[in-house]
């Protein structure tokens, strides 16, 4: 007995000399046998998973104080992030609602706020799509104001946690949101609580060894090696499993944005926005939009059609990085997309943003 115990509190010191602390998450609120996972956000890697049994799963642990990870059922996108601060953890899969300590429970709600203002902006853009001319320039104000909410609420997110680690869950939508230079620098300021968690410190350490002028050159690279060339043919399966050409979409007639993405790519997903407003205000002028897409699950990739409500043709050998798609158009990195011209000859490359509806603009005489 002595020796186990002695064993136990020199297991405890030894947590307490390198930081970690326990986390015990216990998850309901799905049938027996539904599988949930829990991923590390830093790693980006699962690092336990299981089966609820008898109404319930647990995941027990030890971990850095404060690291981040998130619980996942499988085939489902939403996925719940909690801070491993030592507090036990409860949570009900069939609302996605969390128990546990003051500082889990608020980031829970910054989460689900987050994602109302993402699922209105897109239910915007869909109606807007609807309407006529007339009446989408009425509506165009309210439509921008929805979209620019969201950038809006990860500020707030970061004034109201400067001294807390919620905003190293979003650091980099927090990041993306600020327009101003000094801001961005001022994000990593070591002051804030937020500072040092390695999330954030892993996004500064990837700011650092981005060169702007290298990634530039590179890109024009690019652009000069396939702008102005065909678009090259390949055949990938739709939704429904039946195998089609590019061929029978592109070079027909239209103008074609040829979309690379995929359903676990955050960039893509908070891009595709623009693509449905893009898609929707010039589809009946002569515009078309292909996905091909880096997917290897299916049951997410359809689910992410559906939620971003992106209702032009899908492609998809979901194998990923090593899709044919990636290897026919050297894609590297996503989003990523391509504009062809009716003839088929590609005119233009990465166009994301205002770039993306400004081009279509000019094309369309708007």
């Amino acid at each position: 007995m002595k020796k186990i115990l002695f064993l136990s509190i020199a297991v405890a010191l030894l947590a307490a000399c390198t930081g970690k602390v326990a986390y015990n998450v216990c998850i309901t609120g799905a049938e027996d046998g539904t599988k949930v996972a829990l991923v590390d956000k830093l790693a980006a890697d699962e690092v336990a998973s299981g089966e609820i049994s008898d109404g319930q799963l647990v995941f027990s642990g030890k971990a850095d104080k404060n690291a981040l990870f998130y619980v996942q059922k499988e085939g489902d996108d939403w996925m719940i992030p909690f801070f491993a601060d030592g507090e036990d953890i409860q949570i009900n899969l069939e609302d996605n609602s969390l128990k546990g300590s003051e500082l889990n429970e608020k980031l829970t709600e910054c989460d689900k706020h987050a994602s109302e203002l993402y699922n209105e902006a897109l239910a915007a853009i869909a109606e807007y799509g609807e309407l006529s001319e007339e009446i989408q320039a009425a509506r165009l104000e309210d439509v921008q104001d929805k979209i620019a909410s969201i950038p809006q609420y990860y500020k707030t997110i970061l004034e109201e946690n400067r001294d807390n680690v919620i905003p190293a869950a979003f650091i980099l939508e927090i990041y993306q949101s600020l327009e101003d230079d000094d801001e961005q620098e001022d994000l990593f300021n070591p002051k804030y609580a937020y500072a040092k968690h390695p999330c954030v410190k892993d996004l500064k350490r990837q700011l650092d060894e981005f060169d702007p002028e290298e990634e530039e050159a590179r890109e024009e690279e690019m652009k000069a090696k396939i702008v102005g060339q065909p678009f090259l043919d390949l055949e990938e399966p739709d939704v429904d499993g039946n195998i089609h050409k590019l061929s029978e979409y592109v070079g027909c007639g239209k103008w074609v944005l040829i979309d690379f993405w995929a359903s676990w790519c955050g960039p893509c997903c908070r891009e595709m926005p623009v693509v449905v407003e893009a898609y929707n205000m010039y589809k009946g002028k002569g515009f078309d939009v292909v996905g091909l897409s880096f997917d290897q699950d299916k049951d997410a990739w359809v689910k992410a059609i559906d939620d971003l409500k992106m209702p032009w043709k899908h492609l998809s050998d979901l194998k990923g990085w090593k899709s044919l798609a990636a290897e026919v158009y050297d894609i590297t990195a996503i989003p990523s997309n391509l504009l062809v011209n009716p003839e088929g000859i590609i005119i233009d490359r990465n166009l994301r943003g205002e770039a993306l509806g400004a081009k279509l603009a000019e094309i369309f005489g708007e």
